[in-house]
C-alpha cells in the first residue's frame, strides 16, 4: 500500500489517502481496491481492508456514499456491524472521538478533510459534484459547529480528484453552481463543444470553505484522471473501476 499524507491540518489530526498500488485485486481493480460496492470480489477486498488497517488506530467508520449531504456523527457508540460495514447512508463523517478513524472512498471525487485548530473535531466529506451543489460542505461544517460550539479557527484538505483539465461538463452543471453563487462563473471555462465546459472542483470547495469561515483550503494537487504515474482510480477514465480510501482521526 501507497499514501499521499494530509497535509496543512492541525498535528492532532493525522490520516492519508490510498493509492491502487500494492494490493490484492485483480484488474480492473487492480490492486489496492477498497470499495466492495464496485463488483471487485469480496476476498480481495477484505485483504485490502485488512492490510489498511495496519496503519491506523482502529477499524474505521464506512457510509454508504449517495451524493448527498447526509451527515453522520460518530462516537463511542458507533460500533455496530452496520455502521463498520458502510451501510449507513450518508456522505460525510463528523467526529469528536479520539483514535476513531472516518473513511471516504473516492474515484475522482474529491475527500474533503476538515479540523479545527485544537484538533478536538473532525470532519471527512465525500463530494463530487451533485453533492458539493447540494451543499454537502456548509452540511459538515454546520454539524462540526454543533459538535464543537463555535469552531474556531479551521482549516481544510483536499484529497486527489478529476483535474479541471480532464472534468468537462453540460451546462446544467456550470447552471447548478452559479444559481447558488454567481462567482463561481470563474471555476468554468468554455470548451469544445458548444456548451461545454471545463469546471474546476477543487475551485469551487476551496471558495465555498474560505466564505463558510476556513482559514486555509489545501488541494493536494493531485489528478486522479491524469496522474502520470497511474496512482489513481479513475471511474471518468476507466468505467469499472476500483476507489481509494481517504481516511483520518484524531490522534
Amino acid at each position: 500500500m501507497t499514501r499521499i499524507a494530509i497535509e496543512g491540518l492541525t498535528p492532532r489530526v493525522q490520516g492519508f489517502c490510498t493509492t491502487r498500488h500494492r494490493g490484492a485485486s485483480a484488474k480492473p481493480y487492480d490492486s489496492f481496491n477498497l470499495g466492495n460496492h464496485v463488483g471487485d470480489s469480496v476476498a480481495s477486498v477484505m485483504a485490502n481492508r485488512q492490510q489498511l488497517s495496519q496503519w491506523l488506530p482502529s477499524a474505521p467508520i464506512w457510509v454508504d456514499q449517495v451524493h448527498g449531504t447526509n451527515v453522520l456523527v460518530v462516537d463511542r457508540s458507533c460500533n455496530s456491524e452496520t455502521i463498520l460495514s458502510g451501510l449507513t447512508q450518508a456522505d460525510a463523517l463528523v467526529t469528536t472521538t479520539p483514535k476513531q478513524p472516518l473513511g471516504i472512498l473516492t474515484a475522482d471525487c474529491m475527500s474533503v478533510v476538515i479540523a479545527n485548530g485544537t484538533g478536538t473535531v473532525l470532519g471527512l466529506a465525500h463530494a463530487g459534484w451533485r453533492g458539493l451543489a447540494a451543499g454537502v460542505l456548509q452540511a459538515t461544517v454546520k454539524t462540526m459547529r454543533e459538535q464543537n460550539g463555535e469552531l474556531g479557527a479551521w482549516r481544510a484538505w483536499i484529497g486527489p480528484c478529476i483535474g479541471m483539465q480532464a472534468f468537462e461538463v453540460g451546462s446544467e452543471v456550470r447552471e447548478a453552481f452559479l444559481a447558488k453563487d454567481p462567482e463561481l462563473a470563474k471555476c468554468f471555462v468554455p470548451h469544445g463543444a458548444l456548451h461545454k465546459w471545463l469546471c474546476d472542483l477543487p475551485g469551487i470547495a476551496r471558495k465555498i470553505l474560505h466564505d463558510h469561515g476556513a482559514s486555509s483550503v489545501v488541494w493536494c494537487g493531485l489528478c486522479t484522471v491524469n496522474d502520470p504515474a497511474n496512482r489513481f482510480f479513475s471511474y471518468r477514465r476507466d468505467g469499472q473501476t476500483g476507489r481509494m480510501a481517504t481516511v483520518a482521526w484524531i490522534t
